[in-house]
């Protein structure tokens, strides 16, 4: 007892307790350098920028790895390698977004809220400005696609009893629902039918919705039974349905009732691309990523009329049925306005005139969320304002929409006019002129050009096919 309390123990009860201490805190020390080396070491490597992305080439959207090279630019300070990093953060994002970002106030909103970041807010304005979100890698991957992709045709002749709505009209399409009789035309002109199934990349179920639900042998109430019934029919007669289940099948469909078609054939709805212009992921049976929107275009001839950003003095416009409660909302708060220009119903004066005078057209839901709107300002180089809530827009995959259009929410109808004007004119003529840019996309022709509406779902379908291929 005593031995234990002398001067020597003490001294060295009390290193015992020292030396672990010390070893702990230079442990610790030691394993919060590595790790806060290293992660700079992957994050903040001084001439490299890790951006990671979607891989839109497949028909399940992977994550895509790029590094931007910095070797040659000056030395950065932190600011600037902050701002790359929001960069890479923004890139990563899914596309489409499945809850837009209503409008760009709230984006702005949004970045000083939340980043604090000046220089990158300029930065984010700038990429909201390009049309595509990666033109190279769209442009090489359109190459390869014009190059090599192949289509399959489930052949039908002339004499089938349903030869009216398996085979493509031999006039010239009309009408809302236009862009499914044009597709079929285009594609049997086109360079990417092949008649050997062991080269198909993909197989195309022929059947017209619009047809059908204008054939008195079947109408609306029939649609269902006859596609469960042709899917029977080409599962019986070969085998390229029964090796995928249909997954590397698809049909194009732009009438509304073309959602519910599927009802009693649910390995369609389940498994087939639904190329369509009802594209809302609101609803069950469409599955963005899986299937693809196709533009709701009313055909029209010649090129589209011009008007100058400054020579278009009206605000806003719609003019449409009231077939749903954005509509009815849409009227019922801008009706006595003098900038926002709303009409319940079809106008007196020329649709024509009212587009050609408007800075921005809007597009508001109806009873279904596709319309010919969207199609109609761009042909009349109006700015789109979009108020349909979960509209899978089409091309969004593509398309950068914030580029050329405003995406606002429904629920902020009441704030339509103090979102549009405070759109800075400059803006505004950055919009204008991108809408200009993109016309092409939106437009159907009697032969198919380069980028036009059915080369551009002829990409989307390219970035869906299956990479599987079997033989049989």
């Amino acid at each position: 007892m005593a031995a234990s309390s002398s001067p020597l123990n003490r001294r060295l009860s009390k290193g015992s307790l020292i030396k672990p201490t010390i070893v702990a805190l230079i442990t610790s020390t030691l394993v919060i350098f590595y790790i806060f080396s290293t992660s700079r070491l992957i994050l903040l490597h001084p001439h490299q920028t890790w951006i990671h992305n979607l891989d839109s080439s497949s028909s399940s959207p992977k994550l895509r790895f790029f590094v931007v090279d910095h070797h040659n630019k000056p030395k950065q300070d932190e600011d600037t390698i902050t701002d790359h990093l929001l960069l890479a953060n923004i890139s990563s994002l899914p596309l489409p977004e499945p809850f837009p970002i209503a409008n760009a106030h709230d984006h702005d909103h949004l970045t000083k809220s939340k980043l604090q970041l000046g220089s990158s807010r300029e930065k984010l304005v700038q990429i909201n400005k390009e049309i595509f979100h990666d033109k190279d890698l769209f442009e090489e991957e359109y190459k390869e696609m014009n190059r090599s992709l192949k289509i399959y045709v489930y052949p039908h002749k002339k004499n089938d009893p349903f030869a009216n709505v398996l085979l493509a009209v031999d006039h010239e399409p009309s009408g809302n629902y236009a862009s499914e009789s044009y597709f079929k035309k285009a594609l049997y002109k086109s360079h990417f039918i092949t008649s050997d199934p062991k080269e198909a990349d993909l197989f195309y179920l022929p059947f017209s919705i619009a047809s059908l639900r204008n054939d008195k042998r079947v109408g609306v109430g029939g649609i269902q039974d006859f596609v469960k019934g042709y899917i029977v029919e080409i599962s019986d007669k070969y085998p390229y349905w029964n090796r995928s289940g249909g997954a590397d099948h698809f049909y194009v469909a732009c009438h509304s009732v073309g959602r519910s078609a599927m009802e009693k054939a649910i390995h369609v709805k389940l498994n087939v691309i639904q190329v369509v212009c009802s594209s809302s992921y609101f609803l069950s049976g469409y599955l963005p990523h899986k299937d693809a929107s196709i533009p709701q275009i009313w055909p029209r001839k010649g090129l589209s009329p011009t008007n100058a950003p400054s020579k278009r003095k009206k605000l806003a416009f719609f003019a449409g049925a009231m077939n749903s409660r954005v509509r009815e909302n849409l009227v019922e708060t801008w009706k006595n306005d003098s900038e926002i220009i709303v009409h319940r119903g079809r106008m007196k004066t020329p649709y024509s005139e009212a587009l050609l005078n408007s800075k921005y057209c809007i597009h508001a839901k109806g009873f279904e969320i596709n319309t010919a709107r969207i199609g109609d300002a761009l042909y009349y180089g109006c700015v789109p304002v979009i108020l349909a809530d979960h509209y899978d827009l089409p091309y969004a995959d593509i398309l950068n929409w914030e580029s050329f259009s405003v995406l606002v929410s429904s629920l902020d109808i009441l704030k339509l006019k103090k979102i549009l004007q405070e759109i800075e004119y400059h803006h505004y003529v950055k919009l204008q002129n991108n809408v200009m840019q993109v016309q092409k996309h939106f437009q159907w022709n009697s032969f198919s050009k380069d980028f036009d509406v059915f080369r551009m779902v002829m990409y989307e379908l390219w970035i869906r096919r299956s990479h599987l291929r079997q033989n049989y």
